[in-house]
């Protein structure tokens, strides 16, 4: 294993705060948006961290691999998720002879060093034609992000924030250079959406939202995605040759 890319990993793990107010609740609607679209038996999760996305993803019943490059999180959901097969890997370094009806990547895509050749991996383990990949990002062009730049608080609304920087994000996406990524990946994309129409910070938030405003917002998200805190795609492997 990338011993640099480990230690990187194992400090970010020490003080994840995925979980944390808010971050809960957007992953919990991704959820939401994810299971529309789940299919078959099997599900393959990357990246599940503290296992916010697991929890509910393990309610749908379906056969789990989680993929995982924290040792401290792999430990942990072993303990909490016993039927699941939890793989001590990062991403670059894992491999599955098995196609998997689901894949699913929450926040994960801002974090790697290349995201083209995860996705591309990735397809190499979803089931031709019936299987259906679910990944989610933040988007630089989220309200709040546009706010920031206006203000002055961000140089540009791609710029790494400082929690961006605190969970070891590499980019933010914007909802064109997201859908590239699929396409250079050669996924073919059945759904773009966002979720979560995020107007100021989460320390904002946390400390003046009810949980009926979080609702709200997050369903008003997807009525404006290219303006959503949160992007997602869902996409397929289409059984061609070449």
């Amino acid at each position: 294993m990338n011993q640099e890319e480990q230690d990187r990993l194992e400090s970010i793990s020490q003080v994840s705060l995925y979980s944390a107010g808010a971050n809960s609740a957007t992953v919990q609607y991704s959820f939401k948006i994810a299971e529309r679209f789940l299919t078959g038996e099997t599900l393959l999760e990357m990246g599940p961290a503290e296992g916010v996305m697991t929890e509910l993803l393990a309610t749908t019943r379906k056969k789990l691999t989680l993929v995982e490059g924290s040792g401290q999180f792999c430990e942990d959901l072993r303990r909490r998720f016993p039927k699941a097969n939890v793989v001590h890997s990062l991403f670059e370094e894992f491999d599955s002879a098995e196609k998997f009806d689901n894949i699913i990547l929450g926040h994960v895509l801002e974090h790697v060093q290349d995201p083209v050749d995860i996705l591309a991996r990735a397809r190499h383990w979803l089931k031709p034609d019936t299987g259906r990949l679910f990944a989610a990002v933040p988007n630089s062009h989220s309200l709040h992000r546009q706010a920031a730049v206006i203000m002055g608080m961000l140089p540009q609304e791609d710029a790494l924030n400082e929690m961006d920087i605190h969970h070891g994000h590499r980019r933010v996406f914007d909802p064109a250079s997201f859908r590239n990524a699929f396409y250079q990946a050669k996924l073919e994309i059945e759904v773009f959406g966002g979720y979560w129409m995020k107007p100021v910070s989460n320390k904002q938030i946390e400390e003046h939202w009810t949980p009926e405003m979080l609702d709200a917002f997050m369903k008003l998200g997807e009525r404006y995605p290219d303006i959503a805190g949160e992007i997602y795609v869902v996409a397929r492997n289409r059984n061609t040759r070449g």
